[in-house]
């Protein structure tokens, strides 16, 4: 039995998807005649109470798409010091935008209102300009941490009395609506742009989409012209995109539940700690003693268990539908046998 905890990216079509994905209705999308990307943007957009949706390859693409609308050369791009877009995205904010970063010390992932007033710059030619806000919920670095509404609303309250664009980064947006029972029509109210992702915890084998008003996705229609990701027959890509929306969101708590279970029985052993606090799909923790990040992981790889040294000391481990029940409980009673 292989069990594939590294990533919620690893996850594959299931049967029932790619025969809807067989059976799609495609045109040319470059050209915005295929009907079943138009249906995806359409029913994403509607989700989120947003009024247009663009289908891109991937959510590295749609953030830096979304970055590249918001800002002008020389601008400033405000975000926490973990945020995918600032380290793991190529360098894309300096090297697509020409926009510096200025990274904030957060808790778990996620920065305070507070944190984002203290961050934008005054008005000084020496200065440059606070364009854009960057928040990533769920955290990656966090493990898996949400944010409150309450909070999001108090950012945004700082962005426009500062006149700076609000952009989420939902690559696993999904499940944080899912863990605190959020609604995704408060996102659609708060955010200026908004990225989601359709290839993790939803299980769509490609693709994300940026959501945003009228003039912002025909500005990024363009934006992804130029980066190369107008697709022709993206349909059947798309499809796989509807049927996660329509089949895969509600089952995200099992994922979820995964977790903490695993969590609870790697909590039992003397080699780990400072495990973060498990919210969603996520579990990243700390070895000492006999073992290190790299030497645990490559123990459990020897048993069919594959997870992630992020560091020296930490270790990744993330749940998604190829995960069984009978695949968590195997893997429970491995951990309790590790002396």
């Amino acid at each position: 039995m292989l069990i594939d905890l590294r990533s919620d990216t690893f996850t594959k079509p299931t049967p029932e998807m790619l025969e809807t994905m067989m059976n799609a209705d495609v045109g040319d999308d470059v050209f915005g005649e295929d009907p079943t990307v138009n249906q995806l943007e359409s029913l994403g957009a509607t989700m989120f109470g947003m009024e247009a949706a663009l289908f891109c390859p991937s959510g590295t693409m749609t953030n830096q798409i979304a970055i590249k609308c918001h800002t002008l050369p020389g601008n400033e791009v405000i975000c926490e010091k973990n945020s995918h877009v600032y380290i793991y995205e190529g360098g894309g904010i300096a090297f697509n935008s020409s926009c510096q970063v200025k990274p904030i010390d957060g808790n778990r992932g996620r920065i305070t209102a507070t944190q984002v007033l203290d961050s934008i710059n005054s008005v000084d030619i020496h200065k440059p300009v606070s364009a854009l806000v960057s928040i990533e919920n769920t955290s990656n670095r966090g493990g898996g941490s949400c944010y409150e509404i309450s909070e999001l609303q108090s950012i945004k309250e700082v962005c426009l009395n500062n006149n700076v664009k609000l952009h989420l980064d939902g690559a696993r947006i999904w499940n944080a609506l899912v863990a605190r029972q959020q609604n995704p029509l408060h996102y659609g109210e708060i955010f200026d742009s908004i990225s989601i992702c359709l290839s993790k915890g939803l299980g769509a084998p490609v693709g994300s989409l940026l959501l945003g008003n009228h003039e912002f996705i025909y500005k990024a229609r363009r934006v992804r012209k130029v980066f190369g990701g107008g697709m022709r027959q993206a349909g059947y890509l798309a499809a796989a995109g509807l049927f996660a929306l329509e089949n895969n969101i509600s089952r995200l708590e099992i994922d979820h539940l995964h977790a903490k279970i695993i969590g609870d029985a790697l909590r039992k052993k003397d080699f780990v700690s400072n495990m973060l606090p498990i919210e969603t799909n996520m579990i990243i923790f700390e070895v000492s003693g006999k073992f290190d990040a790299k030497s645990f992981s490559a123990y459990l790889k020897e048993r069919n268990v594959f997870c992630i040294p992020i560091s020296s000391s930490q270790v990744r481990m993330v749940t998604h539908l190829d995960i069984s029940s009978e695949m968590v409980n195997h893997l429970t009673a491995l951990i309790s046998t590790i002396q």
